[in-house]
């Protein structure tokens, strides 16, 4: 499952483990059933809060990727950095 954007309101209830929406019930699930959870964060800058709930659904299986293109490979548009991004994701997959 990859939840993309993540807000940081949806990492804290999945790190809480309540689960105000469907979303948030569909992610519990795949934590629960050891499946793959990717969580696009984009949120900045990150307060102790945020790392913290980062750690703990971290530790609960799932995979933090904040939404951070490279520019190492020299983008020429929009469309490379957002190529950058979900190739990241699938990579993941």
């Amino acid at each position: 499952m990859v939840i993309c954007p993540c807000s940081m309101g949806t990492l804290a209830s999945v790190a809480a483990g309540t689960s105000r929406s469907l979303v948030e019930r569909a992610a519990d699930v795949t934590l629960k059933e050891r499946r793959k959870l990717v969580m696009v964060t984009r949120e900045t800058p990150l307060s102790a809060i945020h790392l913290e709930n980062m750690l703990r659904v971290t530790h609960a299986g799932a995979v933090v990727l904040p939404a951070a293109p490279g520019f190492y490979h020299r983008p020429t548009g929009i469309p490379q950095l957002v190529d950058f991004v979900v190739a990241r994701v699938l990579d993941q997959l």
